[in-house]
């Protein structure tokens, strides 16, 4: 007879893989180093998650950053600004940092293979756009435009990010970010 799951066990094992991550990165990632990092057995991940996959897929769920919900509220162009600009700061400084470097990770393994990792990356896109878009519409700008305008707030922030990460520069990216902002909320 199989043993029951230990649930306290298999969360710490996801908060564990999600380090994990942040610290070695996505791209190479196996099960055995994996499970040797975290003091069990790749067998034991297995027994747990059924696939590496899996695995992988219920780590980076928990890790899904809320946010959508800097926009909830917003319905005027400065809490526009406002939002956009917390939306800068918590993916570059605060501690949802970590899962924004992972989200970039699974984006690019999403852009280049149709596997896991796809539907994660296109649910955590579409959720941020929409509610950038609802609150510029709240704030009125066009209907018809305010999804592309929240596309280019989104992933231009994004890529701004990313060159940040791969660069280091700091102070660039903020003013570029700043520009953005600046640029979407005069619409």
């Amino acid at each position: 007879m199989a043993r029951p799951l230990d649930h306290a066990k298999r969360a710490q094992l996801l908060a564990d893989v999600v380090g994990y991550i942040a610290e070695h990165g996505l791209a190479d990632l196996s099960l055995r180093p994996l499970a040797a990092e975290l003091g069990t057995s790749s067998r034991m991940l297995i027994y747990y998650f059924g696939t590496k996959e899996e695995l992988l897929v219920q780590a980076l769920a928990t890790q899904h950053p809320g946010f959508s919900s800097l926009f909830s509220g917003i319905s005027d162009r400065d809490g526009l600004r406002a939002g956009l600009e917390e939306l800068w700061t918590s993916t570059t400084r605060g501690e949802s940092s970590v899962s924004t470097k992972i989200l970039l990770q699974v984006m690019g393994v999403a852009s280049v293979q149709r596997g896991p990792f796809a539907d994660f990356a296109t649910s955590a896109i579409h959720t941020l756009i929409d509610a950038v878009a609802d609150a510029m519409v709240r704030c009125g700008i066009s209907t018809r435009h305010s999804r592309d305008s929240a596309t280019v707030a989104v992933s231009g922030l994004r890529g701004i990010l990313l060159d940040r990460l791969v660069t280091g520069d700091a102070a660039r990216t903020d003013r570029s970010a700043s520009r953005l902002i600046e640029h979407v909320v005069a619409e």
